[in-house]
């Protein structure tokens, strides 16, 4: 695979990903859209990191620690919706926001 498509398949799940969390109101559609967004940035950055230095593992290594901290990040935001879904029935963003008063 060269560069380019893997560039290309970053901007599109970025682009997928961006799109999804402004247009969605569920929290949990949300959260599956900055998802995307991050998964779309680490593909571009493992991409550039493979074709510019393709003998280091360094990031490589920053590419595993990053999908593994937003598998944590994602874990703990879908217990938090979880919990605010079974005690206040709580599941659009609108309703999140009324969670303050």
């Amino acid at each position: 695979m060269s560069l380019d498509l893997l560039l290309l398949l970053a901007a599109a799940l970025f682009s997928i990903g961006l799109f999804g969390a402004l247009t969605q109101q569920s929290v949990v559609m949300l959260m599956m859209g900055l998802e995307l967004m991050l998964g779309g940035v680490i593909v571009g950055a493992a991409a550039i990191w493979h074709f510019l230095t393709p003998d280091a593992a360094d990031g490589q290594v920053l590419v595993v620690l990053a999908v593994t901290v937003m598998a944590v990040e994602m874990a703990v935001g879908f217990a938090v919706v979880t919990a605010l879904f079974r005690t206040r029935e709580v599941d659009t963003t609108d309703m999140a926001a009324e969670l303050k008063r």
